[in-house]
Order: structure tokens, then sequence, then C-alpha cells
């Protein structure tokens, strides 16, 4: 089983993930009809043989094609992507991570997530009690 599921991906691995993250399973055919400028089916096909390999993919046959599926639960991938993220770019300061979020027009909540955020804060100030 891979160790980080978008660790030592290339760009268009990390692509390929996402979309098989997004829909849950996919064929080769779904992959590449969602991939941005598509290469052609064969590459695709490689692409996905090469990332069952390195243990992030897995499949199982569906009459005369494969569905290959996440080896790494989404859950888990979040995880892992978040942590190398707040790691990486915030010194592990979870504060600094959402004053950014916060402070950033591209990514700045909606009144509901605001809410959700405090509902969210607030329970975990109740459970560290």
């Amino acid at each position: 089983m891979a160790q980080d599921p978008q660790q030592k991906l290339s760009r268009r691995e990390r692509q390929i993930m996402e979309i098989v993250y997004r829909l849950g399973q996919a064929s080769v055919a779904d992959v590449r009809e969602r991939l941005p400028e598509a290469p052609s089916y064969s590459a695709v096909r490689a692409l996905v043989r090469i990332l069952e390999e390195k243990g992030h993919l897995t499949h199982e046959a569906a009459g005369r094609r494969y569905l290959y599926k996440p080896v790494v639960a989404p859950e888990e991938a979040r995880t892992s992507a978040l942590q190398r993220l707040l790691s990486t770019f915030f010194s592990g300061s979870k504060a600094e991570l959402v004053a950014t979020l916060l402070n950033d027009p591209d990514t700045k909540p909606s009144e509901s997530e605001l809410k959700l955020i405090d509902s969210l804060i607030r329970r975990a100030r109740k459970e560290d009690r």
C-alpha cells in the first residue's frame, strides 16, 4: 500500500488520482475524458498501470474493461495532503493556515462556512476540556 497517495507523483499522475478520487472508480476511458489536454488512450493506460505499480491504484474487471480505485481512502489522502501542506508552507501552524484561508480573497469562506467553522471551533474547545 502507498504511504502517501500524492507523494512523488508527476503532475499528470496527480491529475489522474484526482479524477479517480472524484469518481470513486474509473476506467481508462473515464480518466481520459476528464484529463485536460489528454494524451492518447495508450498513454493514459500506461500512466494508470504505473500508478497501480506504485501502489496508488488497484483494479477489478468489469466486463471487458478494468475499473481502477484508489488504494488509500479519500479521508486518509486528505489528511496526508493537509499534513504535508501544513508542514511545508505553514511550519505546522494551523492558525497560519486558517489565517491564510480567511484573508485571501480567492478562498474567503461564505457566511454559512464561517458559521460551520465557528461551531467546529466551539466543539473542539468543549472536547478539549
